[in-house]
């Protein structure tokens, strides 16, 4: 029997993993996709934000503010990119200005340190591509930017390297209790028994919760955001994270550099019926074009390389709900914007709440980090040498936009819970996630996937379940 199983593998799930693993226990991490990193975790901001507008008293607050603090220490932690680059809250008129005190103002009661307000020239010498009349802007200097996936990567890895199994593909689908303990079933008939349960499963919280709970029922709706990536090219067009003030849809369009700087615009704001619908539509892009111009002047929009789309889990309250909900069984529901930030302040809080319920020790073999994969394009021409020397495949590129090579898609492929899809090579090392999008790197990272996992190309996936690439061959 296991000691605690965990439903959902994005970041909120792998953050509860790796805090447990300082504990000792048999835990285990279950997760209907092939990957981590599949949901929401896949599909953000990438923003660590402040927690200025976060309602004080809140678990948002309480998290967002926390998560912040400690995000410099776990990124330097588990080798996962962070800049601390700020975040600008734009003021346009000066009529509006009373609402950016009143955020100036929440930031100070929610325990935000780093925060100022600046007017006009301040702002445009920060910013120089924002619209000329900008009247005040909210800075938070502790903000930044995280690379997402190798966050929820680096937690798994951590996790896992210490003694945390992942099971992919396997979708809980009935949650029995028995007297002191609970049966969980998967789709395909397996059943796994444990003493706790931990629901991370984000979008779907809601339903892993109904399954044990016949009152107290929670409502998630899916909120769907679409963004537009622009091209490398951009890099410096703007230097902080850049909001407008905030509406009942949230933060609204905003425009942000990205830790492998590219630009990021959007995202949108609209509730769908369907979860699993992570279209992007044509009305969608236009409204980012169009509201973005309410941010910054001439946006490069012919440097889009690719749109994409994202649902983030609101739950009627409009709070993260983290608690026992009872015995044996935890909630992490509700994790929308800025659960990205919140991750590490959550996963250290839910750990805590499993393991005084459980009584578990400290696990004294517990090792803090892990073995980032080497970024070649990073590296001094000295440093990529003596690379080379040890493993020539590190010498071979694959992908060209990103220059990376073939010992990078192989450290991928076999790190703790490695990759096994084409998005997963994408999400560890960015090989098909420049320019071209894969138009040149595809062919040569399915044929390297088929080698190392020993499959037929037939079998190699995008991300899981039917997504392949190949038909089949014609000789």
């Amino acid at each position: 029997m296991r000691d605690v199983v965990i439903i959902g593998a994005g970041v909120t799930g792998t953050s509860v993993a790796y805090n447990l693993s300082k504990f000792k226990g048999d835990f285990l991490v279950v997760e209907k996709h092939a990957d981590v990193c599949e949901e929401t975790s896949k599909a953000n901001s990438a923003i660590c934000h402040g927690g200025y507008d976060a309602e004080p008293g809140s678990m948002k607050a309480k998290m967002n503010v926390e998560g912040n603090h400690m995000m410099r220490e776990i990124a330097d932690e588990l080798s996962f990119p962070y800049k601390q680059i700020g975040t600008l809250v734009l003021c346009h008129r000066e009529e509006d200005f009373p609402k950016l005190q009143k955020l100036y103002d929440q930031g100070i009661e929610n325990g935000v340190s780093g925060m100022e307000i600046i007017y006009n020239e301040e702002i445009l010498k920060m910013e120089p591509h924002v619209e000329k009349d900008v009247y005040a802007a909210l800075y938070s200097k502790e903000a930044g930017i995280v690379d997402p996936f190798l966050m929820n990567v680096a937690y798994a890895e951590g996790s896992n390297l210490n003694g945390v199994e992942y099971k992919l593909n396997a979708e809980i689908v009935e949650i029995k209790e028995a007297d002191d303990h609970y049966i969980l079933k998967t789709k395909d008939g397996e059943e796994i028994e444990t003493k706790a349960v931990v629901n991370a499963a984000g979008l779907y919280s809601d339903a892993i919760h109904d399954m044990v709970m016949d009152d107290n029922k929670f409502e998630i709706r899916a909120r769907r955001g679409e963004y537009l990536l622009l091209d490398k090219a951009t890099a410096g067009y703007v230097n902080h994270v850049l909001f407008n003030l905030p509406t009942e849809k949230g933060k609204g369009i905003l425009v942000s550099p990205t830790i492998d700087e590219n630009t990021l615009i959007g995202p949108t704001s609209d509730f769908v019926d369907d979860k699993a619908d992570l279209v992007t539509t044509r009305k969608a892009i236009e409204e980012v074009i169009d509201k973005v111009n309410d941010t910054v002047d001439n946006v490069p929009v012919r440097q889009v390389i690719t749109s994409f789309s994202g649902n983030r889990a609101h739950e009627s309250s409009g709070d993260f709900i983290l608690q026992e909900t009872k015995k044996g069984f935890f909630d992490c529901v509700g994790i929308e914007s800025p659960g990205l930030t919140s991750a590490p302040a959550i996963g250290k809080f839910m750990a805590n709440l499993v393991k005084d319920s459980l009584e578990l020790a400290e696990n004294p073999d517990f090792k803090a980090g892990r073995n980032p994969i080497p970024k070649t394009s990073e590296m001094t021409a000295e440093e990529h040498n003596e690379l080379i020397k040890k493993n020539p495949k590190y010498g071979k590129i694959i992908c060209r936009c990103e220059k990376v090579t073939e010992g990078e898609i192989l450290d991928a492929i076999h790190a703790p819970v490695g990759a096994t899809t084409v998005d997963g090579i994408k999400r560890r090392c960015r090989a098909t996630a420049g320019r071209c999008q894969g138009g040149f790197c595809l062919p040569s990272i399915i044929e390297i996937l088929s080698r190392e996992l020993g499959v037929d190309q037939e079998e190699i996936t995008k991300k899981g379940n039917k997504s392949t690439y190949i038909e089949k061959r014609v000789k």
